[in-house]
């Protein structure tokens, strides 16, 4: 019987395979007669055989998808809270060289006035963020040829490292990114998020991954669905819904634990598991008992609390920008061990 692996299904205890060119049937979890032919097409799919597997199943692997990869440069500039061209030369010298490597990076930044819709909402809103000041070198040569702004150095390094760069003006990097991963995951690829930003991870699933650089081990570090799933035991679509009870201190977004002494994440991860949303949480408080009687006072009586911090901490995937093909491309890495040298060198004396 001619099966497509694409498409496996059961029958009455036969687990019956369908492909163009490979036969398959098995029985109660026992192969009983496999026939590999040859084809034109794998419609993306490898089909190998297990050694191990002395019934000789077949198993199927996918491809790996392309990755493109997204920088969110703003955080990786900062030590801190303060502003760090060391910081992201060091970040971005790691990044290329054990991270992207040849696979296409886009680098965003947030556009101008970027911040001012969410502090209407909330004034604390990423308040405690020191902006780039116009960056002067301590080097002698500074008297001679003084330095732009330090986004414009960082902007110059990236462009000439082969890195296209978006802006948008009154947009934030962040909506920006989820906007264009969007697309990218569309289009066929993997998304990757180079970011310490845990707003990201409510954009984690399959096709989508961050990668995150770690000030103690001085390395960046992969994070995807399954290291989610392992921190939180929960599904990545609850992540805003969690982080709106518990707040963001990085962005200034208090949680409910400023008001509400004792309601943490423990709690929050509990409600949300047995309701899925806060939403759903939100409506079934305002009908019934669903939790001791200060959860059910905590969400009744500051449930507009709730709310505010969702539309802070939601990222837009609507922001008025296209993806454009020449940034899928493969990053051409020629200049980069030169342009990050002569980067090191300007910096070589400057404060840290």
């Amino acid at each position: 019987m001619m099966v497509d692996i694409l498409e496996l299904r059961t029958y009455m205890g036969v687990c019956i395979g369908r492909t163009l060119g490979v036969q398959v049937l098995r029985t109660k979890g026992r192969t009983v007669g496999v026939q590999v032919l040859q084809t034109k097409h794998d419609l993306n799919k490898e089909v190998k055989r297990d050694e191990n597997d002395i019934d000789g199943n077949i198993m199927i692997k996918k491809k790996k998808k392309k990755r493109v990869f997204f920088l969110d440069v703003n955080p990786i500039s900062y030590n801190g809270s303060t502003p760090s061209l060391h910081s992201f030369a060091h970040w971005i010298s790691l990044f290329f060289s054990e991270v992207s490597l040849t696979d296409p990076v886009i680098a965003v930044f947030d556009g101008e006035g970027a911040h001012e819709h969410r502090r209407r909402i909330l004034p604390s809103y990423k308040a405690h963020r020191r902006k780039f000041m116009p960056w002067i070198s301590a080097t002698r040569e500074a008297a001679k040829s003084p330095v732009g702004k330090s986004h414009r150095l960082i902007s110059e390094t990236l462009t000439k490292c082969n890195v296209p760069i978006v802006k948008v003006p009154a947009q934030e990097a962040d909506d920006v990114v989820a906007t264009l991963v969007e697309q990218v995951v569309e289009k066929g690829y993997r998304a990757v998020i180079a970011s310490p930003d845990k707003d990201f991870k409510q954009l984690i699933c399959e096709d989508v991954q961050l990668v995150m650089p770690l000030p103690e081990l001085k390395r960046w570090s992969f994070y995807t669905l399954d290291h989610y799933i392992t921190q939180y035991k929960c599904d990545p679509l609850s992540d805003l819904s969690l982080r709106c009870i518990v707040g963001d201190e990085a962005d200034g977004v208090p949680g409910i634990q400023h008001l509400v002494p004792g309601f943490g994440m423990k709690t929050a991860l509990k409600l949300l598991k047995k309701h899925g949303s806060l939403e759903n949480l939100l409506n079934a408080a305002a009908t019934r008992t669903v939790g001791k009687p200060y959860v059910q006072d905590a969400l009744t009586k500051h449930a507009s609390h709730f709310r505010r911090n969702y539309e802070l901490l939601s990222l837009r995937r609507d922001v008025n920008i296209r993806l454009q093909e020449d940034w899928l491309h493969k990053r051409c890495t020629d200049n980069d061990l030169e342009t990050m040298s002569n980067f090191r060198d300007l910096l070589a004396g400057t404060q840290r």
